[in-house]
């Protein structure tokens, strides 16, 4: 099996997302998948420019000279397909939107009728490929991912993929800290890497093993008065 990660966080290893993303991947690895991971921040990616060459003129490639004529044959390939970015207004970073956009050489121009909606058929040979998200926020509440969720698997449907679940991790500035201090969230690693071990095997993750992930890790209020320190403090530095 091989697995395509695409970190859209700014801050690459550093960030948060990161933080479900690599226990997760380490799951994939050990039950026997190959797993490459690019980060968007560091590649150069230009805009779709919507003039379709990429399914007439040159099928399944772009005429654009960017990183994306390494990273599409990879993605044509892949049986696993990993978005991992943090909550940007209710949706996915730009970098990780532009390289989404450019995806459309991955499926052909006729459009088929597939599970009571009109599609574009998928290229390649690839059969059964799986979508998964990875992303943390920094609000407490669990339903302000709805609406990134509900785009990806959209995508997943355009690109004649199945959407195998959401990892997602609230407040997650908080599990940063608390990881730092060494405090009781080792579980929520644990069940992220079980995550991938079971995508590889199984072919699906468990609602169990997701509603850990994104578990609470403490009250509301004490969330919301602890963070409003740190941005009132991170204010008095910055003036």
């Amino acid at each position: 099996m091989k697995v395509v990660a695409l970190n859209g966080s700014p801050h690459g290893n550093a960030g948060n997302t990161t933080l479900l993303l690599t226990p997760f991947l380490e799951g994939m690895k050990a039950a026997g998948a190959e797993v490459k991971v690019f980060e968007t921040r560091t590649m150069t990616v230009l805009p779709c420019r919507g003039e379709y060459n990429c399914w007439f003129r040159t099928p399944g490639q772009c005429f654009q000279q960017d990183d994306m004529q390494t990273l599409l044959p990879e993605l044509l390939t892949a049986n696993v397909l990993v978005l991992a970015t943090p909550l940007y207004v209710d949706g996915m970073t730009g970098p990780l939107k532009m390289v989404v956009d450019r995806m459309i050489p991955l499926g052909e121009p006729k459009i088929e009728y597939r599970e009571g909606h009109c599609r574009h058929s998928g290229r390649g040979e690839v059969r059964d490929r799986k979508l998964v998200l990875v992303s943390n926020c920094g609000f407490w509440e669990l339903d302000n991912f709805d609406a990134l969720v509900g785009h990806v698997r959209a995508i997943a449907k355009n690109l004649d993929a199945t959407f195998a679940g959401a990892l997602l991790r609230p407040h997650g500035p908080a599990f940063r800290a608390l990881l730092d201090a060494q405090a009781p969230v080792q579980d929520v690693l644990d069940a992220a890497r079980d995550a991938g071990r079971q995508l590889v095997e199984n072919g699906s993750i468990t609602p169990e093993t997701l509603s850990i992930v994104s578990r609470p890790l403490a009250p509301r209020d004490q969330y919301v008065a602890i963070a409003n320190q740190h941005i009132a403090q991170q204010v008095r530095q910055a003036t």
